[in-house]
């Protein structure tokens, strides 16, 4: 599985990166997305839901949220 991590990204760039990662994948294909950012960390599950892209959370501390996003 692809790992993106964004951590060290702060809003919109974080979302912006995963629109882009979502054109790359093939349908079924999963990657997994590290987010830090506060407004990050709530808008791309956000928009993932919006656009009906199948996710999980994995990991949801202080310093990080981990996605797994399944096109």
């Amino acid at each position: 599985m692809i790992i993106i991590d964004l951590t060290s990204y702060r809003c919109p760039l974080p979302l912006v990166k995963v629109k882009m990662a979502l054109k790359q994948l093939s349908d079924g294909d999963s990657v997994s997305v590290l987010l830090s950012d506060p407004g990050s960390r709530q808008d791309v599950p956000r928009y993932l839901k919006k656009i009906g892209v199948s996710h999980f959370i994995t990991e949801d501390s202080n310093s990080v949220l981990s996605l797994t996003v399944t096109k």
